[in-house]
């Protein structure tokens, strides 16, 4: 006892000289601790990612494998390419210098449009369809079949180790005698039959054949008339056979087309001209017929009379109509009210305005009579009467005169509307009459107008005529064929090595992130991290993870040894005083010591969230670790549902806590209960039988006898109880000691349910010394981590 409370005021001393020389030891922690938060991050991450190490490498072995043996299962694809020369077509003929017809393909705005039609004509299912007729691609067996996929496996594998070999070269002249010669009299067409049976050739000729422009890259004009033909295929010579073919037919139906739309023209030319002749003669003879007939003399404008006069009457008409529509317009608006004597008041102005002033005068005497009279004085009714009968004059005088115009309005509207109906009747008869003279004429005009429009037409086509047989005859091509390809001894593909490594990239990234979504998805405690971020509680110690073969029941440090031998695997310190699990205990002991200020804890609840995360493995080493120190330590079982302390240490269970709880004993007969294991030094108070009910004696008045009469007789006492969330009787206990150590089983226990046991124990107000995780992987980085700087705290310590 006396060493371990000089151990805890030598700490406590030192880390107050170290507060005192140092007062900015905090801010720099805190500022390394800003510093280094990213590589905590990465280190996180990487914790993830080597937990799940053997998931990604076996699932990027597998999809990089599968990758691999499906693209050496290919066969190598070579590529043969033709160059064509498409120039601006010109319909101008090779033997004079005639004028073309078609001026608009001459035109460098509209080429492009031409220039990409015949990107299409290559690519197209007609032309590739007469291709396939061309080299019977139906009978051919090399076309539609690919080779070994064993071959090709073997030498796609031998060529992603750069180690394979090449085609055997072809030259010029070999490949040019394979292309054969097209029919220049195929036909361009295929009825329905025939291209039903070739679809499956076109569509792998289609899928495999690339057209391509090419461009000058040096000049400031990038394009140029140039086109690159390329094919793909398994067989090199094939390959160079199709596209030579596909440039030969282009070209050639290129010159057929043209000939054959010229040939055409000059039949329809001459078709047209016998017809345009013959329907000339016929017209003139009936021109001449209906002139007889119809007695036409004259058709001068200048000369008819007829027309002058129906000339003369619309004019008539049109001014007959304004003046119409102007009486109309003033005859409605005199019909509102008021509007008639408004307009009689302005036709006798003089006499209503001398009346108006006469008024004023009589307006003014009467008020001048009313300053000092009223308005029964005798002069000022005379007034007043002379007023109102001027007033009665000017209203009868504006209704008499309101009427008289009203009547002159209405008068001067039906004059307009006679005047207007006769003019009318006498230009419909005039019309009928100019009708009937000049039907005739217009007929003939008719007659003449059609003779002069296929005079003029027959004039046109057979200047077409005499053109389009020069045409004909001298009829330029403007594709041909400049560069055949000869068979390629080098494959483009498939790219093995290229489609394996982007398959091994993104297996990669793939596996990685399911790694991080696992890790995301896994809420239970691994690290001191996890408990200081999620559970906001210091980690007393990390104990590991130890295999079957090394568990070993305890030897304490006098040398003597348990019975029973490897019985039990509670007791995980070994024999060697170095070893990982003997270490932990030690530095778990330290921490225990450490972490009540003043002096070392003297009483102390060992439990934990769940059953099986080896909290009475924890508190036997624990006791056994402070009983080294030479520290009287009892160690009670509290367990008294489960109870397994006797069972560990091989000890009577017949009388124990439960026997103290449940009669009325004296401190010296509740002492005399506890026994000594001899080879450890550790003093315990086992279970004793199962009560019924185990709570009930746990949070009676005799327990709280019973500890503190134990706790005079003893430096250190540890309890076994039973899990927090699972019963209460954890909770209980908690209320008796100094603290409680949480035992934490590391991969296993989620945080929220260790968080719910510390609330529990806070709700009570319990003091939680800390979390001690226990079966940590040895190879996890927190566990160093902590191993250091818990034996550097060793180290001051003892300094």
């Amino acid at each position: 006892m006396k060493e371990q409370t000089q151990l805890v005021k030598r700490s406590s001393e030192i880390f107050e000289k170290l507060l005192e020389t140092t007062p900015s030891l905090a801010t720099d922690y805190n500022v390394s601790a800003k510093n280094s938060a990213i590589d905590i991050n990465l280190r996180s991450y990487w914790r993830a990612v080597r937990k799940r190490l053997w998931l990604i490498v076996g699932v990027v072995t597998l999809i990089t494998t599968l990758v691999a043996i499906y693209m050496m299962r290919k066969p190598d694809i070579y590529e043969a390419r033709v160059r064509l020369q498409v120039e601006v077509e010109s319909n101008k003929s090779s033997l004079g210098d005639s004028k073309s017809s078609s001026i608009v393909l001459n035109n460098p705005v509209n080429y492009p449009a031409y220039f990409n039609t015949q990107l299409k004509i290559l690519s197209g299912p007609g032309l590739l369809r007469r291709v396939a007729k061309t080299l019977d691609l139906e009978h051919n067996q090399t076309f539609m079949r690919s080779p070994s996929s064993l071959d090709s496996g073997w030498k796609g594998f031998m060529k992603t180790l750069g180690v394979g070999g090449k085609a055997a070269p072809r030259t010029q002249t070999e490949t040019v005698q394979e292309v054969p010669l097209v029919d220049p009299g195929a036909s361009t067409t295929a009825d329905l039959v025939e291209a039903t049976k070739l679809a499956p050739y076109v569509e792998e000729l289609q899928e495999n054949l690339s057209v391509d422009p090419v461009k000058e890259d040096r000049l400031t004009t990038k394009e140029t008339f140039l086109i690159d033909i390329g094919y793909q295929h398994s067989d090199p010579q094939l390959a160079a056979r199709v596209v030579n073919t596909v440039g030969e037919t282009f070209a050639l139906s290129n010159l057929e087309r043209k000939t054959q739309t010229t040939a055409g023209t000059g039949d329809f030319l001459q078709k047209r001209i016998l017809e345009l002749q013959a329907q000339i003669r016929n017209g003139e003879e009936q021109l001449m017929s209906y002139a007889k007939s119809n007695q036409i003399l004259s058709l001068d404008e200048n000369q008819n009379t007829v027309v002058e006069r129906l000339v003369g009457l619309n004019k008539q008409l049109l001014e007959a109509e304004n003046e119409r529509k102007t009486a109309e317009s003033a005859y409605k608006a005199a019909l509102e009210p008021g509007a008639a004597e408004a307009l009689a008041s302005d036709a006798n102005n003089k006499y209503i305005s001398d009346a108006e002033a006469k008024l004023i005068e009589l307006r003014q005497r009467r008020a001048q009579l009313l300053v000092d009279n009223t308005e029964e004085w005798l002069e000022v009714k005379e007034v007043n009467e002379q007023i109102e009968a001027i007033n009665k004059q000017v209203a009868e005088t504006r209704k008499r005169m309101g009427a008289v115009v009203l009547k002159n309005l209405e008068t001067r509207f039906h004059q307009a509307i006679d005047k207007e109906q006769k003019l009318r009747a006498a230009f419909d008869e005039q019309r009928g009459e100019t009708l009937v003279q000049n039907g005739a004429a217009i007929n003939y005009r008719i007659l003449q107008q059609e003779i002069n429009t296929n005079k003029s037409l027959l004039d046109g086509l057979l200047q077409r005529a005499k053109e389009n047989d020069v045409i004909l005859h001298g009829t330029p091509n403007n594709v041909s064929v400049i560069d055949y390809a000869i068979a390629p001894y080098k494959p483009i593909g498939p790219k093995r090595a290229l489609a394996i490594s982007i398959a091994f990239i993104l297996s990669l990234i793939l596996c990685v992130a399911l790694a991080l979504f696992l890790d995301y998805l896994d809420n239970s405690i691994h690290s001191i991290e996890d408990v200081e971020t999620r559970l906001h509680l210091a980690v007393l110690g990390t104990i590991p993870a130890s295999s079957g073969m090394s568990r070993r029941r305890l030897r304490p440090a006098n040398g003597l040894a348990l019975r029973n031998g490897d019985k039990h695997s509670e007791l995980l310190t070994h024999a060697d005083g170095r070893s990982p699990i003997a270490e932990a205990y030690r530095q778990l002991r330290t921490s225990i010591l450490l972490s009540t200020a003043g002096r070392a804890p003297k009483s102390m609840l060992v439990t934990s969230s769940l059953p099986s995360e080896g909290k009475t493995t924890t508190a036997v080493n624990v006791a056994i670790s402070l009983a080294q120190t030479g520290a009287s330590v009892l160690i009670i079982d509290a367990d008294m549902r489960r109870p397994r302390l006797h069972s560990i240490f091989n000890m009577d269970n017949t009388q124990g806590l439960s026997t103290c709880l449940s009669r009325e004993m004296s401190e010296a007969e509740m002492t005399g209960i506890v026994e000594q294991h001899v080879e450890s030094g550790v003093y315990m108070l086992t279970s004793g039988p199962v009560p019924p009910t185990p709570a009930e004696l746990i949070g009676s008045d005799q327990m709280r006898r019973l500890f503190s009469s134990l706790s005079n007789s003893f430096q250190h006492i540890i309890i076994d109880s039973p899990p927090i969330t699972s019963f209460t009787d954890g909770v209980l206990l908690s209320t008796l000691v100094d603290g409680v150590i949480l035992v934490v089983n590391s991969g296993k226990t989620s945080d929220v349910i260790v968080g719910r046991s510390r609330q529990l124990l806070l709700d009570v107000g319990s003091k939680i010394f800390g979390v001690v995780l226990n079966n940590v992987s040895n190879k996890a980085e927190n566990y160093y981590y902590h191993n250091y700087y818990t034996e550097e705290a060793n180290d001051l310590a003892s300094t």
